[in-house]
């Protein structure tokens, strides 16, 4: 029977439970298919500090070398390391991390040469067809399966397997994108969450104008502190305390891969992703001579635009998910792109994703002023918002038909359907989306004041919970 893949490979990368789901024979074949859909002569392999991720990393490469392709693994990396090194020596890359999910999964980021993303669509169905055939042993022979072969072929001249180091070269890119010299010394903590920022921090930071406060630095799989996903409240109340109790400038948080950031201010409020994204544009705004594109998806803050539009630069909105962030950096040569997750792209970085860079930038515009980061963000939080809110539904599709005939006679409204449902008035806007893996849909409202925004909220829930099964 054909390994039953539908479970972990998901719209951009693959991602299971070990060994339940996938194991490292599996991650052999992936090698191979990676290395025949990308056509490489060379690649580069990464991974996080999970139990399973070296010996998959190593399967991953045998399978990448025996079709004929080099291999250089850097080791231990954080996924925005990975696209660093992809970037920089211009080869497809692979990343083994599960991110922020528990200890027992493990997964697969991979990307084309210039950390160009793999998703569904540009590759990864490719992919997992590959995998599927060549673990098909009982199938009849099709005549795909036989031009695929029945397992991967070695070549006659397998590749070779090579390590490096790549992250000083990494910190010394970002170092050279944000003028951190004259900064006001800060203290800074940061909870690396038991993840790759316990790695990569220490480095990017050397010789700063900084007193570094670590949390939870031991590279630990096992997360035993808590869980490495500072996009749920609980998992920053450790970070808020300990700035509180330090008499911190900032607190910074990384996921498990430490491909995202997030920030809390002096008093250990957290600062929203929107907020760090109006920010940074600002400053890459101004890099580039105060003009430039900036992407955002539609679920940050009506402020993002604004400041970009006030700041010179042309703002443009997008769907949820890096796929189409990087691709519309791509299309529209963008400098900047921010989503409300704490995804932070730049043109600079290849058009990938890195929340190192974001947290420079958030160092430089506090060190390069006297404020207290409270302050200096006041200017870009001007709205009020829900946060994203799950529902468990029984019809996606119905609840949103439900909430567009509600609305859609609405004179004051208007309505689009870019991504999901989103509805707009002069002071407020919601979006509904439904969750690509479950069944669920998940709502985004903001408004220029509470009572209106609790207001929308609650109109909206009731509607998408009026069937929830």
């Amino acid at each position: 029977m054909a390994a039953d893949l539908s479970q972990i490979v998901k719209a951009y990368d693959v991602r299971g439970v070990v060994p339940d789901q996938w194991d490292e024979s599996l991650a052999e074949l992936f090698g191979a298919a990676f290395a025949q859909v990308t056509g490489a002569e060379a690649i580069v392999v990464g991974h996080d500090m999970r139990p399973s991720s070296p010996g998959l990393t190593d399967a991953f490469a045998r399978g990448a070398a025996a079709r004929g392709v080099h291999v250089t693994q850097i080791g231990l990396c954080s996924t925005d390391q990975l696209y660093y090194a992809s970037g920089a020596l211009n080869l497809p890359g692979a990343m083994f991390t599960a991110s922020h999910n528990p200890a027992q999964y493990n997964g697969i980021k991979l990307c084309r040469a210039g950390a160009a993303p793999v998703g569904q669509d540009t590759g990864l169905t490719e992919i997992r067809e590959l995998v599927e055939r060549w673990t098909d042993t009982d199938a009849p022979e099709t005549t795909a399966a036989a031009d695929a072969g029945a397992a991967p072929e070695a070549v006659a001249e397998p590749g070779t397997v090579s390590r490096t180091d790549t992250l000083k070269d990494y910190a010394a890119h970002l170092r050279a994108l944000v003028d951190l010299a004259s900064i006001r010394p800060l203290k800074v903590v940061v909870d690396a969450g038991n993840g790759m920022g316990g790695h990569t921090v220490p480095t990017v930071f050397e010789g700063l104008p900084l007193t570094l406060v670590p949390m939870y630095f031991e590279l630990d799989g096992t997360f035993p502190n808590h869980e490495a996903n500072p996009l749920d409240p609980a998992n920053l109340v450790d970070l808020q305390r300990r700035v509180r109790e330090e008499g911190a400038d900032l607190g910074l948080a990384f996921d498990g891969d430490a491909d995202r950031c997030f920030v809390v201010d002096e008093r250990g409020e957290p600062v929203s992703p929107s907020v760090i994204t109006a920010l940074v544009a600002v400053r890459e705004l101004a890099r580039n001579g105060g003009k430039g594109t900036i992407i955002h998806n539609l679920i940050t803050s009506w402020t993002v635009p604004e400041v970009v539009t006030e700041n010179g630069g042309t703002p443009v909105r997008t769907r949820v998910g890096h796929s189409f962030v990087k691709a519309e950096m791509a299309r529209s040569g963008a400098i900047f792109g921010g989503e409300h997750s704490a995804h932070y792209y730049f043109k600079d970085f290849w058009n990938a994703d890195t929340g190192m860079l974001a947290a420079l930038h958030v160092l430089a515009a506090l060190g390069g002023q006297e404020a207290l980061l409270s302050s200096l963000v006041s200017a870009y939080d001007r709205y009020t918002g829900s946060g994203e809110i799950n529902s468990t539904v029984a019809d996606q599709a119905d609840r949103i038909a439900a909430i567009k005939a509600a609305y859609g006679h609405r004179e004051d409204v208007t309505l689009d359907e870019l991504d999901g449902l989103t509805v707009s008035s002069t002071d407020w806007w919601f979006n509904v989306r439904p969750s690509n893996t479950e069944p669920l849909l998940r709502l985004n409202a903001e408004a220029r004041d509470e009572p209106t925004m609790a207001k929308i909220r609650d109109e909206a829930l009731s509607i998408i919970r009026a069937r929830a099964s």
